[in-house]
């Protein structure tokens, strides 16, 4: 019968850990905690596709999929959304349509096994209209901004608008949305 491990042994392994873990060497020098650390890794898978990322990315960030359940990419690539895509015309040629869709619907936030795009694919209030879904509709969306005042983003000149993610997320294209990697032009970093 193998032998367990004793109960001080244990202990001491953990104690070990511990302190090894509550400090990281940042790049920069400074030491910080180990949560700040795990912080800069994407929690959201970014856009990885390449004709997504050229074409898509061309206009607009390439918005990591699991954003939005698959249904809704669906919706979004549709010949007709996509010739009147929020305002604009972002028609496509039928064959790299059917690519993107693809692309998108497999990975959305229904089909994720990431905590955070899970938690975008919990239906919201259902829509009374025919327009296209939004990622700033989500109920996690409006869960996560909903402290935000609107001078520091939709009357804010360098962002505009809840949609563009990557001015205030710096992290964004790497599928990085936490709150300590957030910097609001001409205001700074968001402390909540």
């Amino acid at each position: 019968m193998p032998k367990r491990p004793s109960i001080p042994l244990l202990a001491l392994a953990g104690l070990l850990l511990g302190a090894a873990g509550t400090a990281v060497m940042a790049a920069d020098g400074e030491t910080r905690d180990w949560r700040s650390w795990l912080r800069m890794f994407p929690n959201i898978a970014p856009a990885t596709q390449p004709a997504y990322l050229e074409e898509c990315g061309s206009c607009h960030l390439a918005y990591p999929p699991g954003v939005l359940p698959a249904d809704s990419w669906k919706h979004i690539m549709t010949p007709e959304s996509l010739a009147n895509h929020y305002g604009d015309d972002a028609s496509l040629a039928d064959d790299l349509v059917a690519e993107l869709r693809a692309y998108l619907m497999a990975n959305g936030a229904d089909t994720s096994a990431r905590i955070r795009e899970r938690a975008f694919a919990v239906p919201g209030a259902a829509r009374s209209d025919a327009s296209l879904p939004r990622i700033t509709e989500t109920p996690y969306f409006i869960r996560k901004h909903d402290q935000i005042p609107a001078r520091l983003v939709t009357d804010n000149p360098e962002v505009g608008s809840f949609s563009q993610c990557n001015r205030c997320h710096i992290g964004a294209e790497k599928g990085v949305f936490d709150e300590s990697q957030i910097d609001i032009p001409g205001f700074g970093p968001w402390k909540d």
